[in-house]
């Protein structure tokens, strides 16, 4: 491109090669294409309000998590998704690969949740979502729960899934005969939201995104 003549820097066209540039000031063009650096990879983590959808756009024009980040200057996307009414740790990033291994099951990424049922959610019954509850379309879900308080109007739980399909605690507690009244995740990996206050968000610190990259073999 450089002998055809098809390059210039700041203007004037460059035919010789080797030719070094300040490649922070300088402005390369080819043809009539200015080229840039790529961004920076960015990692956000938010803390999900109820309310919003896990996609950068609504055709229904609902609010989404995007509209929350406005000072993210990165356009990042959200890995996985949480449902409209669903509250929590929502990871944001634009590493494609990361991402991309963070939501394939066979990585294994722990994701905890605190859910709120109707009704006395018996002891026994725990066990069972270890031993694996069938849902309605044949699917046998796997977790790993622990009951934290349970009276006649709600049942709090401590929930801890690795593959997380679409609406997968929902769906569980309805196969038990239960409906969910209140659902957060309250863990992603080893990330946790603990002292963010709802709809706010953070970068995530070097420390934490080397974490993240060893879990799924990136380092």
């Amino acid at each position: 491109m450089i002998l055809a003549g098809r390059v210039a820097v700041n203007g004037e066209k460059v035919t010789k090669l080797g030719q070094v540039i300040d490649e922070i000031n300088d402005v390369i063009r080819v043809d009539t294409e200015t080229i840039r650096l790529p961004g920076e990879e960015s990692y956000v983590i938010l803390n999900k309000p109820k309310g919003y959808i896990s996609s950068l756009v609504d055709k229904f024009d609902r609010p989404t998590v995007i509209d929350l980040i406005k000072g993210v200057n990165d356009r990042v996307y959200p890995v996985g998704r949480l449902d409209l009414d669903t509250e929590g740790i929502l990871l944001l990033t634009n590493d494609g690969e990361l991402a991309y291994r963070l939501a394939h099951p066979k990585f294994e990424i722990k994701k905890e949740y605190i859910v709120t049922v109707k009704g006395t959610f018996p002891e026994e019954m725990v066990s069972k979502l270890e031993e694996g509850v069938t849902l309605e379309d044949g699917y046998v879900a796997k977790s790993r729960g622990r009951l934290l308080s349970s009276n006649e109007s709600i049942s709090v739980l401590q929930m801890e899934l690795t593959e997380g399909k679409k609406r997968e605690i929902k769906r569980i507690f309805a196969s038990l005969g239960f409906a969910v009244k209140h659902l957060k995740r309250i863990r992603f990996a080893d990330i946790s939201c603990e002292g963010m206050r709802t709809g706010s968000w953070r970068y995530l610190n070097r420390k934490e995104v080397t974490r993240l990259k060893r879990k799924v073999g990136l380092l």
